[in-house]
């Protein structure tokens, strides 16, 4: 049984792959191709984050963090030590991963409401560190220096290049996240999202399930701020706030909770809607927010939900239209 469920995810993942390369050849210019790159970031986090939240049920408001620990970590390797970019990626990536294992001990403790403040409080404290560590950090003027991505001998000089390399990111982690949910693991992660009590008598052990989803998501947010960071060439300590945080929470909510496809969609759609709103000048942040509440209004298990709601509307009247 195990056998089709991949080879499915499989085929998923590779039609969504051929579709991620197909769209450059759709858009005006270059402009556009850098809002895809963003998206494709942004869908990396969210996809990590829908994990924590969707499936096993905590909630998280400092992800925005581990984003930005990911980004000045290879940052700060790259530039002012002097090492290759692979090493730190590396170090971004595992610096993100390692401090939520730390994080996660007393954090994961608490349930609901006082998660969500404990991972705000996170959240607020990197951001200061990121504002006031000037000497290592740039403070808020920021980092600038950060050289190019070069991997394998090959340096991603264009954006078209670069959202390539983007685009085979995100549809390895999308496809670790599908493989992970039919696992054992994934099934554990639903049954604690359920009931915490009802998995533990099942034999699940509930901290270490809940402290993997916790450092997996916080070391795919770390993945994209090193390929953030090397992307733009700069890092400022706004980009990674608690509005980031939140937006990240909504991409997730507005895609579909315990959705990966709903979380791309969610990502796609939030990093592109600002773009899409500037013609509406000084009223785009009220149309924005408009937007926002008739999506959760009318679509309430998200763009995913809403999706298959609408293709089975379609299965349906094919099917009356064929007896007929």
């Amino acid at each position: 049984m195990k056998r089709p469920i991949l080879g499915q995810n499989a085929a998923q993942a590779v039609l969504f792959f051929a579709l991620l390369l197909a769209v450059p050849y759709g858009l005006p210019n270059e402009y556009y191709l850098s809002i895809c790159i963003l998206g494709s970031l942004n869908a990396v986090i969210a996809v990590g984050l829908n994990l924590l939240m969707g499936y096993a049920g905590q909630v998280s408001l400092g992800h925005a963090a581990f984003y930005g620990l990911g980004a000045y970590a290879t940052a700060i390797c790259t530039t002012r030590f002097g090492l290759p970019i692979p090493v730190g990626m590396a170090a971004g990536v595992t610096l993100a991963a390692a401090v939520a294992w730390i994080v996660a001990l007393p954090t994961l403790k608490l349930k609901g409401n006082y998660l969500a403040m404990a991972t705000l409080g996170f959240g607020i404290i990197v951001s200061i560190v990121f504002n006031e560590a000037v000497d290592l950090t740039g403070g808020p003027s920021g980092f600038v220096g950060i050289p190019r991505l070069a991997l394998f001998g090959h340096t991603f000089e264009s954006d078209h290049g670069y959202y390539n390399l983007m685009a085979v990111v995100l549809t390895l982690v999308v496809l670790l996240a599908l493989n992970l949910m039919k696992s054992r693991t994934g099934r554990a992660l639903r049954a604690l999202h359920v009931s915490e009590k009802a998995a533990s008598s099942l034999g699940v052990d509930i901290a270490a399930h809940k402290r993997f989803v916790f450092v997996l998501s916080a070391a795919l947010a770390g993945l994209a701020g090193v390929l953030y960071a090397h992307y733009l060439s700069f890092i400022a300590p706004a980009s990674f706030g608690f509005s980031f945080s939140v937006q990240l929470v909504v991409m997730v909510v507005l895609g579909g909770m315990a959705s990966v496809w709903g979380s791309v969609a969610g990502a796609f759609f939030l990093t592109a809607l600002p773009e899409a709103l500037r013609e509406f000048e000084d009223i785009d942040i009220l149309v924005y927010g408009a937007i926002l509440v008739l999506t959760i209004m009318y679509l309430p298990d998200g763009l995913a939900g809403g999706i298959k709601r609408l293709s089975r509307k379609l299965r349906r009247t094919g099917v009356d239209d064929a007896r007929s």
